[in-house]
């Protein structure tokens, strides 16, 4: 990996779950070397999560904890922290999930580290942040989910509102501490100092939101959910076929909404004056919508999407795995590897991402089994003998 962006960065995650470790897998796919300390008794419990346990085992674990290394120590005990102590002194980066004020309770907070540690980095991860009435709560990704705003508008209108099936909250906040990280690191290199990186969940959501507090400001409008739509925004839809298939159209744009209605044998619409700009397609959107729909409707998605293709409008499937490993623009930009896994002899998964042309990120190992790398870890990082190590793990630290 000698050509990976973050090669010779030491990265040390003291997390669990998603939030925490999903900012570790982003680090080590570019060349990060991540070590892991997990509890020597159980590890993360992502190695027993997921709702499939082909042969045993969690067939979450081995994406989320790719590329990393796994040292057991028990943080509860004072050998365990300072152990984790010697470690962090040999590192760049921290990475923790914990409940606010843990870390502080264990003297391991980031003014007792960073003051023997200057040029520390320290990525925190939480469901509301480090400060405030509101840090000292349990942060799961459902609550800031919906604190954020993104739970309201997700789903029907008429029923209760959705989630997106993933827990996409854990997932902006570990990316979120992990562009933090790399910003606190660039800052580094100008003042040789480091500094804490807040990332929480809920705002992590609500960075995304787009403009619903804005246009709330302005004109006191409340977002609602809108199903399959974003309103204002047509054509841009899902469309069945006459297979059943449904097929997904955007050409909300006059030029692309032209073309569409040409295809559809329909060239008048593009002039008619419900239909003639983005405004006036808002405001018929549920009329459009059905006229298109009617004609998608009597099509074969099989010719329909090439037609559409040539025309330069927006359209495609709606896929799942299957349709993801069948694809082949998926296989020509190797969007999904395959990697060596020593229970499963080898499993796919998605690649690293984002691309770079020079120092592009990959799939070095899936995740490693419960304290693989404690013995290396401890004598390389952190300098003990054998028979140090053999002593910790007598004492149950390890």
């Amino acid at each position: 990996m000698a050509q990976s962006p973050l090669t010779g960065l030491r990265v040390i995650e003291m997390g669990s779950l998603i939030a925490g470790p999903f900012c570790g897998q982003i680090l080590g796919d570019f060349g990060a070397e991540v070590i892991k300390l997990e509890d020597p008794r159980a590890g993360d419990p992502m190695r027993q999560w997921g709702r499939s346990k082909p042969q045993g085992l969690s067939p979450w674990w081995p994406v989320i904890g790719r590329n990393k290394k796994s040292v057991t120590v028990d943080l509860r005990t004072d050998e365990g922290r300072d152990l984790a102590r010697a470690l962090i002194a040999k590192a760049d980066v921290v990475v923790e999930n914990f409940r606010p004020g843990t870390l502080e309770a264990w003297g391991m907070g980031y003014e007792a580290l960073s003051a023997e540690h200057p040029g520390l980095v320290m990525a925190r991860v939480s469901g509301f942040g480090q400060t405030g009435p509101y840090s000292h709560r349990a942060g799961y990704a459902l609550v800031g989910e919906a604190m954020g705003g993104l739970r309201h508008i997700t789903g029907e209108p008429d029923r209760n509102p959705a989630r997106a099936g993933i827990s996409i909250g854990d997932s902006l906040s570990g990316l979120n501490a992990a562009l933090g990280v790399m910003m606190a690191l660039h800052s580094r290199d100008r003042t040789g100092r480091g500094q804490v990186v807040d990332a929480a969940i809920y705002e992590s959501v609500l960075t995304v939101m787009e403009n619903l507090i804005t246009e709330y400001d302005l004109t006191g409008y409340v977002r609602e959910r809108s199903g399959a739509v974003l309103p204002g925004i047509a054509p841009s839809n899902v469309y069945p076929t006459r297979s059943g298939e449904l097929i997904l159209i955007g050409a909300n744009q006059d030029t692309l909404f032209r073309r569409l209605c040409d295809l559809m044998g329909r060239p008048d619409l593009a002039d008619d004056v419900r239909y003639k700009d983005h405004a006036a397609r808002g405001a018929h959107q549920g009329e459009l919508d059905a006229r298109i729909a009617a004609w998608t409707a009597d099509q074969e998605i099989e010719t329909l999407l090439p037609r559409l293709e040539e025309a330069g409008i927006a359209t495609g499937r709606i896929y799942r795995a299957p349709e993801m490993l069948a694809d082949p623009h998926f296989a020509a930009r190797e969007s999904i590897v395959t990697v060596p896994h020593p229970v499963f002899g080898q499993v796919k998964m998605q690649n690293a991402f984002p691309r770079l042309s020079e120092t592009p990120g990959a799939v070095r190992w899936t995740a490693p089994t419960l304290g693989e790398h404690t013995d290396a870890v401890l004598r390389e990082v952190a300098g003990l003998s054998a028979d140090a190590i053999a002593g910790l793990r007598a004492r149950k630290v390890l």
